[in-house]
């Protein structure tokens, strides 16, 4: 009845870092302190985490650390850290 959860998530988490690829190899600081330095240290890490986990065929893994890397992007950009 149920579709297995696993269906797709190969494609799925390809499609996701493909849209994410761009916005993680553009991404800078707007200025260089200790607090921007982190938030792109742990954006970069968590992106880098997924493409890890995708190329290892850990499909799950790379959607939730490209969910943590776009958090963390996010609020970098939220507090004006990063562009």
């Amino acid at each position: 009845m149920y579709a297995d959860v696993h269906d797709g998530v190969n494609e799925r988490a390809e499609r996701y870092l493909n849209k994410a690829k761009a916005l993680f190899e553009n991404l800078t600081l707007t200025v260089n302190t200790k607090e921007s330095r982190k938030f792109y240290e742990m954006a970069m890490n968590y992106y880098k985490d997924a493409v890890y986990f995708y190329n290892n065929g850990n499909f799950i893994g790379a959607i939730i650390a490209l969910e943590y890397a776009e958090g963390w992007m996010d609020a970098g950009k939220f507090m004006n850290f990063l562009k």
